[in-house]
């Protein structure tokens, strides 16, 4: 009778039911939250293969007993002038299969494998074709530091405003990147607000576009891109690694890694690597990835205000990265003798390739005839390049 007894009260069950009013419930709500997620994902398709992973990891860490993963350990390691202080043997000794996953995410070695990755899927031939592309890229960067700001007077420390701040890129590992290195403890909630506004582009860009810009202008035709060269193509990557790794060397990391991708697919030699990078690589780190990181995504580190601030902020810097996109592109107009349409200004944030089918959506429905898409994947990859400079200025300042 004793072992039944104690097999019983070894059971999740009852440590749910036994600790419900100490906290318990708070699990349970993060279950439920899991399963909403894992709907969303499945059913709506909001960024499913990510999202899948990080909404089961969610739901393993917060199911008792389970052991899978230990925040009291990452806080031991975290903490400056503990036994354990940076001790990736304490937490390999005493973690469970999640800690050991999310070392991936704490080394920063998870975000940068998938942006060579992301570089080997990346054409910046539209970029280099017309490069006032680049500003756009830029301007959609609005987003991060306006959010940044208003996270600083929300009462946010600066590591933490910066982190949530660089949600306005529209780039989930570049969310993950910034949020990993700065403010560990609002991985969870920033990483779930990065990848699902990313996957509602569709719905939060298009009436900000529309506000902005008249039907003339959403009716402008821009001029074909000129063809770009192979030597051009391999060139690029190259000096753009040199350039920025001087003048923003924590843009390094992500950055150099996003270019080899580049490069591989680029110089026409490596392309069995190129191909790796764009699946097996790919497919694997995203497993890992998004299951580590729902992983942090604990009752306590979700269930507070600060999540609320965070959700609400991420929609904030969405919609001030396409203004300022949209913006500049008007801006440009006054003194550009071929015109801009203005709507591929709301491609500059990172979502590859939707934003660009975003702009080509809206700009259709007005002209059947345009054809937006290339124009716009010129910002769009531009804002890659730019989230990355973004989250190396915020880290050189406060990580």
């Amino acid at each position: 009778m004793d072992a039944i007894m104690n097999f019983l009260e070894q059971t999740g069950f009852f440590m749910l039911i036994n600790g419900f009013l100490d906290g318990g419930w708070k699990q349970l709500v993060m279950i439920l939250v899991s399963l909403f997620l894992l709907w969303l994902a499945i059913k709506k398709q909001f960024e499913p293969l990510l999202l899948i992973g990080i909404a089961f990891g969610m739901l393993l860490t917060n199911l008792p007993g389970a052991g899978m993963y230990n925040g009291e350990l990452w806080t031991e390691f975290m903490t400056e002038g503990s036994a354990h202080y940076h001790s990736y043997g304490y937490i390999l000794a005493n973690g469970g299969l999640l800690d050991y996953l999310y070392i991936g995410v704490k080394t920063c070695i998870y975000p940068c494998l998938i942006f060579i990755g992301i570089g080997a899927m990346t054409d910046f031939g539209p970029l280099i074709s017309n490069p006032k592309s680049l500003l756009l890229g830029a301007a959609a960067q609005l987003g991060i530091f306006i959010t940044f700001i208003g996270a600083i007077l929300l009462g946010f420390s600066g590591q933490e405003a910066g982190s949530i701040g660089i949600i306005g890129g529209a780039d989930g590992p570049t969310a993950i990147f910034v949020t990993s290195k700065m403010a560990p403890h609002l991985l969870g909630p920033i990483a779930v607000a990065a990848y699902s506004y990313m996957a509602l582009v569709p719905v939060i860009q298009p009436p900000i576009m529309k506000l902005l810009t008249t039907k003339e202008e959403r009716q402008i035709v821009m001029k074909p891109l000129r063809q770009v060269s192979k030597t051009e193509k391999i060139i690029f990557p190259i000096a753009v690694t040199i350039f920025v790794s001087l003048l923003v060397p924590s843009a390094t990391p992500l950055l150099g890694c996003l270019m080899l991708g580049n490069l591989w697919k680029e110089s026409g030699v490596a392309e069995r690597l190129c191909k790796t990078a764009q699946n097996e690589l790919m497919n694997i780190v995203t497993i890992f990835l998004g299951i580590s990181v729902g992983a942090t995504a604990t009752a306590e580190a979700f269930l507070n205000t600060q999540t609320l601030f965070i959700i609400v902020l991420g929609v904030f810097a969405f919609a001030c990265g396409t203004a300022g996109g949209v913006l500049l592109a008007k801006l440009m107009n006054l003194f550009s003798k071929n015109k801009i349409n203005p709507l591929i200004g709301s491609a500059g944030v990172s979502a590859v390739p939707m934003a660009a089918r975003v702009s080509q959506s809206v700009g259709q429905k007005e002209n059947p005839s345009n054809f937006l898409l290339m124009h716009a994947m010129g910002p769009n990859v531009a804002g890659v390049i730019g989230s990355a400079i973004a989250a190396g200025v915020l880290i050189a300042l406060f990580g």
